[in-house]
């Protein structure tokens, strides 16, 4: 096993994690043995990971904002990497609606199965409805308020508050930056430090990522929905993933093009990630693994990657934003209404800026698709129609997220000529050798 490349060991135990839940779920006792047994592994797993975002954001960004010297370079740098995120964000949307525009899955829902869903997932939708409305009676600029923090300390709490993380890290670099260097070398050593020591962590706890993997996929499997509800959004589902596989391709597409790297390079470096964020469904919590792929394995250097992939975890949603506007449209046509073209566009633009404020966890789309159904007058309710297969197709979502934060620091590295040769680097590296 040891033998064995890091995303093969990953598709083992997410393989073997499917098998074993089917097997269970043939004994009476089975589920409730994954479910008490088998699942917590998952949960530590993810929870360990969940334990290094902040402390990785801080030490990352904090690290890689100083390293420029120079605050011109940091505008720079974050104008290219925020209209990248936009831009493809854009694309992403467009795509979404266009094979949903075609495939029309929502026209072949009964009435008898709309009624069924609706009845059976009515009080998760209503937890959302108003987790939505409270956002969206805020005032314009509440988003921009809530970027700053009061208190570091609460902010760094919760990894929902990864945003006010990033302002604070940027904020405190920038003052690194101003100071005298022989005042600010001692504080970036210690940062430099910790920043090693947090890459050191996510080597040892990627060494479980199989056992994490086998452990979700297989709680996953086993309370699932039953398969008449899966068949009777099939279609959706379907749309879903061929617009997500096709944005895959318009990220290597473009890696391939402005970097000259080859498609094979760049799935085989990146792919571990990809397969972490389907097991876990949280940007946030793959970030860590995001980091060590796309420095080591990509060829981005630290100070592009560190400040890059922590602002993309939180604001490039691509996947999300493109399932924003297949569930939207989705359910307009479940519930018989033709959208006009007008329309259409406004959800290209409110999926592309509630992805913005998207938080990097599980199930976070969900919330803001709400937003994105009231603004092209589509019933909320109707969210209830997805929830059935809304997980397997977070995970789905979640990949291309991760799969696009790391095409645009592969961009952004170029622009500013911070793209070289790779060089990997072992767990125990530094571990003295008999």
């Amino acid at each position: 096993m040891k033998k064995l490349a890091l995303h093969w060991q990953i598709i083992i135990g997410m393989v073997l994690g499917v098998v074993f839940a089917l097997i269970m779920a043939n004994f009476e006792w089975g589920s409730k043995f994954v479910t008490n047994w088998i699942k917590p592994f998952g949960t530590i797993f993810i929870n360990l990971l969940k334990l290094i975002a902040v402390p990785l954001i801080l030490a990352s960004l904090i690290k890689g904002v100083s390293d420029l010297k120079d605050i011109s370079k940091l505008s720079k740098m974050g104008g290219r990497t925020i209209i990248t995120y936009i831009f493809t964000t854009i694309i992403a949307v467009s795509i979404g609606l266009t094979v949903v525009n075609i495939v029309k899955p929502g026209k072949s829902i009964s009435q008898e199965t709309r009624t069924e869903l609706v009845e059976s997932y009515k009080g998760d939708a209503d937890s959302k409805i108003s987790a939505a409305e409270n956002q969206k009676n805020a005032g314009p600029l509440k988003a921009l308020e809530d970027l700053v923090p009061s208190n570091i300390f609460n902010a760094a709490s919760d990894n929902g508050n990864m945003l006010q993380v990033i302002f604070f890290a940027i904020f405190f670099g920038i003052g690194l930056i101003l100071i005298p260097e022989e005042q600010a070398k001692p504080v970036k050593q210690f940062f430099d430090g910790f920043n090693e020591v947090i890459l050191k962590l996510i080597d040892l706890i990627m060494l479980t990522a199989p056992y994490g993997v086998f452990a979700l996929l297989a709680a996953l499997v086993v309370e699932s929905p039953s398969a008449d509800l899966f068949k009777a959004l099939g279609w959706y589902a379907l749309c879903v993933v061929l617009g997500l596989a096709l944005m895959i391709c318009v990220y290597i597409l473009i890696v391939w093009i402005f970097t000259k790297k080859k498609p094979s390079f760049f799935i085989n470096g990146i792919s571990p990630a990809q397969l972490l964020a389907f097991s876990t469904s949280s940007s946030a919590a793959t970030l860590p693994v995001t980091m060590e792929r796309v420095e080591e394995h990509l060829g981005v250097e630290e100070e592009v990657a560190s400040f890059v992939l922590p602002i993309g975890a939180t604001i490039n949603m691509d996947g999300t934003s493109l399932y924003q506007a297949v569930a939207a449209v989705f359910i307009a046509q479940a519930f018989g209404m033709d959208l006009s073209f007008g329309v259409q566009l406004g959800i290209i633009a409110t999926a592309t800026l509630a992805s913005i404020g998207s938080a990097a966890v599980p199930g976070a789309g969900m919330v803001m698709l709400v937003i994105v159904l009231a603004q092209a007058g589509i019933p909320e309710a109707g969210l209830a129609l997805i929830f059935a297969v809304d997980r397997p197709l977070d995970m789905c979502r979640t990949t291309v997220n991760v799969t696009g934060d790391a095409a645009v620091s592969m961009l952004v590295a170029k622009s500013v000529d911070k793209l070289s040769d790779p060089e990997t680097k072992n767990w125990d590296d530094n571990y003295p050798k008999k």
